[in-house]
């Protein structure tokens, strides 16, 4: 087979290429990153390229790509996530030809493995280690796992570690390879265990939609500052169209009343018998006529848009709630009025 055009070329040919193809002023945001030999060197290749194919800057932006993508596996989830994703995308040889030319340049750090670990579960693995042991460990941590283990330390042990991080100079990569494997073997029979699966959105939101209204507010408020994305999946699933049933004759009347006929029909078409019959009962039986009318009429309807019309209704239902205009009964305190 043909070896491709963009492989007869150096590195720095490359890079200028690169920077040609990106224009000057994406090019001079790079420069701002690079030490000023590297700028000196790549600035005299551009000067001295001439003309560049159509073909060969494709290739050298694909290139480019992949290269990109490859480290943002690798900080996702290390070189073997990396390898496992690129394989899918690109087939084994080019996966492995892009891992290659990465790791020549991209020194990957020691204990890359641990950085996907949980800090707690790090934690039951090291503690009992040396003091010098655990200060290598956290060294090439990210600061917030580091942290977390380094307050969960007993505290006589807490300053200890930290001073031999501070002072931590040079270490020999025998000794940091003997406590890698070590490591690595520990925690590989974490991987191996046959957990239960515990935990996870759908325990949290039984939980909140068990708890008292202001635990409820409190939790779901520091979520959306911390965790935003977190918090939406939680929201949309603490209460569903068809909880419309925990609402009291008065509370469906009230939410009735800032609820657009026409989202009512989609919405009650996906809805089973019983929230059909719990709205109907609580409008007047010529508003109930039309609304069955308009179902009927309507024909069959995308479930996309009746999940569409169903979540502006529970949305109103939740702003009630919010403004204290009703009460949903949710098994802690909220329900008891006095």
């Amino acid at each position: 087979m043909a070896r491709s055009t963009e492989e007869k070329i150096s590195g720095v040919q490359k890079a200028a290429i690169l920077l040609i193809a990106l224009g000057p002023e994406r090019s001079a945001l790079i420069f701002k990153h690079l030490k000023e030999e590297e700028i000196e060197e790549l600035t005299l290749e551009i000067a001295n390229t001439r003309s560049v194919t159509p073909q060969l800057k494709e290739e050298i932006i694909d290139e480019f790509y992949q290269v990109c993508l490859a480290q943002q596996y690798i900080a996702e989830g290390g070189i073997g996530y990396a390898k496992e994703l690129l394989e899918k995308a690109l087939g084994s040889d080019k996966a492995m030809d892009v891992i290659s030319k990465l790791t020549a340049s991209l020194q990957v750090k020691p204990f890359e493995f641990v950085r996907k670990t949980d800090a707690s579960q790090l934690l039951n693995f090291i503690q009992d280690e040396h003091p010098q042991t655990i200060a290598l460990i956290m060294s090439y941590l990210s600061a917030a796992q580091s942290s977390l283990i380094l307050s969960a330390l007993p505290p006589d042990r807490q300053a200890d570690v930290a001073k031999r991080i501070a002072v931590m100079d040079r270490t020999s990569p025998d000794v940091i390879k003997e406590v890698e494997k070590v490591l690595e073997s520990k925690l590989s029979s974490l991987v191996n265990q046959d957990y239960t699966i515990i935990g996870g959105v759908d325990a949290v939101v039984e939980i909140l939609n068990t708890v008292d209204r202001g635990t409820e507010k409190h939790i779901m408020e520091t979520l959306e500052i911390e965790e935003p994305e977190l918090a939406d999946e939680i929201r949309k699933k603490m209460f569903v169209f068809e909880d419309i049933l925990l609402l009291d004759d008065r509370a469906i009347q009230r939410v009735l009343r800032d609820v657009d006929n026409n989202d009512l029909a989609i919405a009650l078409k996906g809805s089973n018998e019983q929230v059909q019959n719990a709205i109907f009962n609580n409008m007047s039986k010529r508003l109930a006529v039309m609304i069955k009318e308009d179902m009927e009429f309507m024909g069959p309807v995308r479930m996309k848009d009746v999940e569409e019309a169903q979540q502006k209704i529970v949305n109103i239902i939740r702003k009630l709630e919010d403004s204290a205009e009703i009460v949903i009964s949710r098994g802690g305190g909220d329900e008891i009025i006095v």
